[in-house]
């Protein structure tokens, strides 16, 4: 499983309070993670020092769509559920 391009919004609209390589108090909600890619990837994707929490989101198009803007949509209304 790859992390899908052109999304990113995993890595910046929800708070993360586990630590992060570079973040070590994690991260508010809104905040671009230091491990985002200029390409909108995460860059530990598949490395152990992933945050679990990280780990749950699934690279799925239901959630990514095709694009940031439609990915940040899904991700603010599953955060207000």
């Amino acid at each position: 499983m790859e992390c899908r391009p052109k999304c990113g919004a995993c890595c910046i609209y929800p708070s993360i309070s586990s630590p992060i390589p570079g973040m070590p108090l994690g991260k508010l909600a809104g905040v671009r993670c230091i491990q985002l890619t200029v390409d909108l990837k995460c860059a530990i994707f598949n490395h152990p020092s992933r945050p679990e929490v990280c780990v749950g989101f699934k690279p799925e198009e239901i959630i990514c769509g095709n694009s940031t803007e439609e990915a940040q949509k899904v991700l603010e209304w599953l955060m207000e559920k």
